[in-house]
């Protein structure tokens, strides 16, 4: 893929960037290394000042950085200032927090392994390889750089190749802030250059959201080169309705959830799992209120639904629901792409779904929805973990037995109950199967990159 600019609500190509040269990534790696021994050697309350400053040129250019995501990768506008203030709070989430995260802890009563003291400190790993989405191409790399440099580690961006300007916004940011040259850069390279930048022995861990072959890839490179690696990989997220939820909230929040980000998430629910009782109610209501949204121009206010990031994309989310309509499923609104400029698809719900099917096994990266039938609780969540991923998840029930029994029961590294799957910097994020290892987020985010090192005295 080249490394361009292009309008996914015109497919017009704006800008195009050429890859950054063999001289030019060895001149970035060894900036970040030399960065990495001198940001490890100051205190939290400078790179506390530091981050607080990069949140502030961030929130002081919202308006242009939400121009830029949108135009890069097809958000609506309102969706991509808030990815950028949510940045914002985030990076002063971490100037705020790293340092009680990092304390460490001593040993009550060191006596019993025989020393006069005893306590563990966290350090940074070094120079980290981040390589990032371009779904929330701001938020994705933030997420990841402001605990990593808050903890005194530095970071190089391999950002996707359909977002090179909002990569390059990146790269300057927090050097703009104060922090020591090199401590944040961007590479522009092609996938396969990732390789080499991960075996380079001065860069010691690597970072990855995105889908499950490119975290594999990367996962055996950095098993292979006994490196630390965080993996955030693809979700295809249950929402589970029971009878006694809430139906009017529940759809609500299903079509928000189905359709944020132009449903290119991978916490986005995509599965909705509704009991027998309520399941007719629910499809008509579902169905009206994905047929209602607007779908259209990104930088139009009125516009509910923007154009798939790729066509590349858009096509394949096609041949998964054509496959499905094909076997039986049914369309009870959408199911086709229209034939103007641009890369659209339409919010679509389908029934019917079985396991022959690909999208029963397959995750959907766009607003469509697959609705299941089911008898009662224990089918739910059979169905629900009848998946290799294991993301996020929602439950909508009254019933504290079936939350229970729900909560307790689900394969996901997450559970939100009468809510909506979000990623908060005050809680762990990550899942379990194919959807990854690691957390980001929190204080276990921030302690991912760093050595936990135990110090004895006799």
């Amino acid at each position: 893929m080249a490394i361009a600019s292009i309008n996914p609500a015109t497919g017009e190509t704006v800008r195009e960037f050429t890859a950054h040269s063999p001289e030019e990534i060895e001149e970035r790696i060894a900036a970040a290394h030399a960065a990495h021994a001198q940001l490890r050697r100051t205190g939290f309350a400078t790179r506390s000042a530091w981050m607080h400053a990069a949140a502030d040129l961030l929130d002081a250019e919202v308006e242009e950085v939400a121009a830029l995501i949108t135009l890069e990768m097809g958000k609506t506008l309102a969706q991509a200032r808030a990815e950028a203030k949510k940045s914002a709070n985030a990076m002063r989430y971490y100037a705020d927090h790293a340092e009680a995260f990092l304390s460490g802890r001593a040993l009550d009563d060191p006596s019993v392994v025989g020393a006069s003291s005893a306590h563990t400190v966290y350090q940074p790993l070094g120079v980290v390889l981040a390589v990032m989405p371009w779904n929330y191409p701001i938020w994705q790399v933030v997420r990841f750089a402001a605990p990593a440099l808050m903890a005194g580690n530095t970071g190089l961006l391999k950002h996707a190749s359909n977002v090179p300007q909002s990569a390059l916004y990146l790269d300057s940011l927090f050097e703009r802030a104060g922090f020591p040259a090199g401590s944040f850069h961007a590479l522009l390279i092609p996938a396969g250059a990732v390789e080499s930048v991960l075996r380079d022995p001065r860069v010691t861990a690597v970072t990855l959201t995105g889908s499950e072959p490119a975290g594999r890839s990367v996962a055996a490179i950095a098993g292979s080169e006994v490196k630390h690696v965080v993996l955030e990989l693809g979700g295809s997220d249950p929402f589970i309705v029971m009878p006694s939820a809430d139906l009017d909230a529940a759809v609500a929040t299903a079509v928000t959830s189905r359709t944020t980000n132009n449903g290119q998430a991978c916490i986005n629910a995509k599965r909705f799992i509704v009991h027998v009782d309520v399941y007719d109610a629910f499809v008509a209501k579902f169905t009206d209120a994905m047929a209602a949204l607007r779908v259209g121009d990104p930088t139009d206010p009125a516009t509910d639904v923007g154009p798939l990031a790729t066509a590349g994309g858009r096509d394949d989310l096609a041949e998964l629901v054509d496959d499905a309509l094909g076997k039986g499923a049914v369309a009870t609104v959408g199911g086709a792409a229209g034939e103007d400029a641009g890369w659209f698809y339409p919010p679509t719900v389908l029934t019917g779904i079985q396991p022959g099917m690909r999208l029963y096994r397959e995750e959907a990266f766009g607003p469509v929805a697959a609705v299941y039938r089911t008898a009662d609780a224990a089918e739910a969540l059979r169905v629900a973990n009848d998946t290799t991923f294991g993301l996020s998840s929602a439950v909508w029930t009254t019933d504290e037995d079936e939350e229970t029994f729900l909560v307790d029961g689900l394969d996901a590294g997450a559970v939100f109950v009468n809510g909506m799957s979000i990623s908060y910097p005050e809680l762990p994020f990550g899942g379990v199967k194919d959807s990854g290892v690691g957390r980001e987020l929190s204080a276990e985010g921030i302690r991912e990159f760093c050595n936990l090192k135990s110090v004895w005295k006799g």
